[in-house]
């Protein structure tokens, strides 16, 4: 053991020799054989699982300790007084991609209002900080509102945030306890619900007051759907689907026999909560803040300013006392500006025509009209359709206001882009292969904006209504998409356009490329390439899989898969919705299925909307699934009718189905989709985490791994594929983070493939450390593509794909450098660690050097944290 320590002792004086005299740092950082021969060597030698220097619980939650502290002083003080700075922020404009969200600041505290589908990921985008958010207000238990939520929470929990607190409707607690079906114990946040029966709020930045407000039914006795303003198609009897889809065994399996499952399922004695009819505005007045202090007065006036005795004179000329110094009486307004009395501002949603009555006639909010109790208004935020402000009543409800009261309008009429760094890096991609990597498009509203004669201002990202220090609009933040700015950025990147020119060429004229072009179907569009949580540039998974002209199969529906929809189609997402039959899951991490429920919703509209028969999907699911489903379709909202359950256990090679609903499911299923076979197996990620496979009438077979480590019963299920779609979450050297993971490298899933015999191979659902792209092994091959956000490929393209890394790697050269060195520190660290055993006396100064992390290597731990605990989950 002694002699293998000192060769590798030597070894390593070699490397360091190697690194210091080698000339300038950018070399070594770029030069292929460098990484591919000493630190290929370096990596087979390591024995140590990388350790994130910066998860000792000693620095866990440092910002949120200190922010706790500082609250505790500001009670010690008696500091009551409100904070100086104050503004509201809109998150989601209420776009059909991005329901509407408001963000509100203060020095002291941080609240949302809304959280739909998307919002975390924005807040990450656009910089705001989710780790001081510990009051969340939800006007209503809808999708469109919490289907965010669950993430937002696991967020919260992950970055240490100790409590949150939700306001809003009741049935809050049922979805809390419907979302522990996947999200597992959320021992470390403190979470519990404020309804809207406790009125009041307060904190240090102002109090809050919830205002319910119940739907009144329309004449002929009908309920129109608040989520639209239509009425909800017929649907067909739910109970006994539930009975059918639902056995004991079925129960027994799902493993989670506590009191809340029973109540969700149908064997249950559970009661329904559901109730549309509620929503909660809520009136935010702000605490009054003292005047400022103003020192060239008071000089001037004899007061001993810069001296201890000013302190007391201070604090009584700001509490709106008068005082005497030397015979002469100051007064509060000498000195000091005026004391500020506190802004409010409304939050109100109005969903449907069904809720105007209530909203106009509800007299806590009337106060705040002219000639009311209360003082005016600063902003009125409304989260209502462009079919409700058309309303004479509700027009003239928002007259009544005063006319300095300021109105926000958050709905499907606004104009504005969310994600830019999507489209940003889209833009450029698109430079490469325009097919493959289409423009993003946006939905276009038909419907014409209501005439108002209010002073009203449409939502935008990021745009601000200031309430402190002053009351004003602020429209620096709001983000501009300018695509020719992208492109001009990236042809500056050196080589990028001689690289791209050569892509074309080859395009161009080879002849297997030019024959391809004819083939349109399959098509497989990737939504999500990305793990654990929506990032700014990879969505968590979701794969669309266009089989024919009328038929899609959708492979796994993390948050948001619905908001890309809406980017990579435009106007025609109607009609991709309506063409997706069958939705696969692959097991129940919340990256996989959280966006399910807003395909659904928006596909029973999409499908109306065009004039389609609504019929359910075929869902392809663990069964455990229908904990989760049932327990939201109790207590929140309808949902079961939307879906034909096919247990992912019964696509098993020799399952034995005992009912007969299954096996008809299971031949609708493969007659609509043309498919000769679909296949699951399980594989080795958390429990009941499956992997697929279907196989075409006419020949073609697509695989997909969902998250898995190699699997030997995945390679039999997907022999000779035409595609194979494999998870590759971690980089090469990485290994033993990825057994304890239960994840793939990159070149566990390329050795996939080939013993698959898989014609292609596209690795996909990369760590968020990736997020730009992956690191190349030496695996890397002309069978083997990587997956982008919004790419969209055909089997003709598969000469094309890996024609497409020189170009990439030169777009994200700098990227790929940071992350080589990134890795290179990391190999050293772990060589590093295996010296223990030799004595001090053997080291040397350089190897010190070379193990001792940097400072970016710390940075990046503490950006990884989250992915990474989210990644542990498993």
């Amino acid at each position: 053991m002694n002699t293998l320590h000192l060769k590798l002792k030597s070894c390593t004086l070699l490397f360091m020799k190697c690194k210091f005299t080698a000339g300038p740092r950018s070399t070594t950082r770029s030069d292929p054989r460098f990484h591919g021969t000493v630190f290929q060597f370096f990596r087979t030698m390591e024995t140590n699982a990388e350790r994130n220097p910066m998860t000792s619980k000693k620095g866990k939650h440092k910002e949120t300790l200190r922010r706790v502290k500082a609250k505790e002083q500001r009670g010690k003080r008696g500091d009551v007084h409100g904070p100086a700075t104050v503004y509201l922020q809109v998150v989601g404009a209420g776009s059909r991609d991005n329901g509407a969200s408001l963000y509100v600041f203060s020095e002291f505290n941080r609240y949302l209002f809304n959280c739909g589908e998307g919002t975390q990921r924005l807040m990450q985008e656009h910089k705001l900080k989710a780790a001081r958010l510990d009051n969340i207000f939800l006007t209503r238990v809808s999708w469109e509102n919490v289907g965010g939520l669950s993430g937002m929470i696991l967020t919260l929990k992950d970055t240490g945030v100790p409590e949150c607190v939700l306001s809003g409707p009741p049935q809050l607690e049922n979805y809390l306890d419907a979302i522990r079906v996947f999200s597992g114990p959320l021992e470390d946040i403190k979470l519990s619900v404020r309804p809207y029966t406790e009125e009041t709020y307060t904190d240090d930045t102002m109090t809050v007051y919830q205002v319910p407000i119940f739907a009144q039914p329309r004449g002929d006795g009908t309920k129109r759907s608040p989520r639209s303003g239509r009425s909800s198609p017929p649907r067909s009897p739910v109970s006994a689907q539930r009975k059918e889809l639902w056995s004991q065994e079925d129960k027994e399996e799902s493993h989670t026999n506590n009191s809340r499952e029973r109540a969700g399922s149908p064997g249950g004695k559970s009661k329904a909560t559901r109730d549309l009819s509620l929503v909660v505005a809520f009136v935010c007045k702000l605490h009054p803040k003292k005047g400022n202090f103003l020192v060239a007065q008071a000089k001037a006036l004899g007061l001993p300013v810069g001296t201890a005795a000013i302190g007391p004179f201070i604090s009584a000329l700001k509490d709106g006392k008068s005082v005497v110094y030397e015979g002469k009486e100051i007064r509060p307004e000498d000195v000091c500006t005026p004391t500020d009395p506190g802004p409010v501002f409304l939050v109100v949603e109005c969903p449907s025509e069904d809720f105007v009555e209530a909203v106009c006639t509800n007299q806590q909010l009337g106060r705040y009209h002219t000639g009311g109790t209360e003082d005016p208004a600063a902003l009125v935020v409304h989260m209502t359709p462009e079919s409700v402000l058309k309303t004479d009543q509700y027009k003239q409800w928002m007259e009544r206001f005063p006319s300095m009261t300021e109105h926000l309008i958050l709905n499907e009429q606004v104009c504005t882009v969310h994600n830019i760094r999507s489209h940003k890096i889209q833009a450029q991609l698109n430079m490469i292969h325009p097919e493959i990597f289409p423009e993003l498009k946006s939905c276009k509203t038909k419907e014409t904006q209501a005439a108002l004669h209010v002073p009203n201002v449409r939502a935008e990202c990021l745009l601000k209504f200031q309430l402190r220090p002053v009351i004003e609009w602020q429209r620096d933040a709001i983000p501009i998409c300018d695509t020719e700015e992208f492109v001009n950025e990236a042809s500056g990147v050196p080589n990028f356009l001689r690289e791209v020119d050569e892509c074309k060429r080859f395009c161009s004229t080879d002849a297997t490329v030019l024959s391809g072009r004819a083939e349109k179907y399959p098509e497989m569009i990737f939504l999500g390439t990305g793990s654990a949580l929506p990032m700014k540039i990879r969505n968590v998974s979701g794969t669309l899989v266009n089989i024919s002209q009328s038929q899609s199969v959708l492979l796994d529906c993390g948050e948001g898969t619905f908001g890309q929809l809406c980017r990579h189609y435009g106007d025609g997402v109607d009609e991709a919705l309506s063409k997706i039959s069958t939705i696969f899951i692959s097991h129940m991490h919340a990256d996989h299925h959280t966006g399910l429920l807003k395909i659904l919703y928006q596909r029973e509209r999409a499908l109306a909307t065009i004039g389609k028969a609504f019929s359910p999907v075929y869902l392809a699911a663990p069964v455990q699934i229908m904990t989760w489903l049932n327990q939201y379709h109790d207590h929140c909202e309808e949902i079961l009718s939307h879906v034909n359950l096919v247990p992912n256990k019964f696509l098993c090679e020799g399952a034995e189905l005992s009912k007969y609903k299954t096996k008809s499911f299971i031949q609708a299923l493969l007659k609509k989709n043309d498919l000769d076979k679909f296949q699951t197996c399980l594989v080795r990620h958390c429990k009941n985490a499956y992997a697929c496979s279907f196989t075409h009438q006419s020949g073609w077979k697509l695989a997909f791994s969902g998250d898995t480590m190699p699997c030997d019963a995945f390679t039999h299920m997907g022999k000779n594929a035409t595609l194979l779609i494999h998870e590759a979450t971690l980089e090469d050297g990485l290994e033993e983070e990825a057994e304890e993971k239960r994840h793939s490298t990159t070149s566990q899933a390329i050795g996939i493939g080939m013993k698959m015999n898989a014609e292609f191979i596209m690795l996909n659902h990369f760590s968020q450390r990736y997020a730009k792209i992956p690191l190349f092994s030496q695996d890397f091959n002309d069978r083997v593509g990587i997956s982008f956000d919004h790419m969209r490929i055909r089997f003709g393209d598969f000469r094309v794909l890996p024609r497409l890394i020189p170009a990439l790697k030169a777009l994200f050269a700098e990227e790929i450098g940071e992350m080589e060195e990134r890795r290179g520190r990391r190999e050293l660290r772990h060589f590093k660690g295996s010296f223990t055993e030799v004595g001090a006396e053997q080291r040397t100064p350089e190897m010190d050097d070379a193990g001792r992390g940097t400072k970016r290597d710390q940075e990046e731990a503490v950006s990884h944290k989250v992915e990474n605990k989210r990644l542990k989950a498993s």
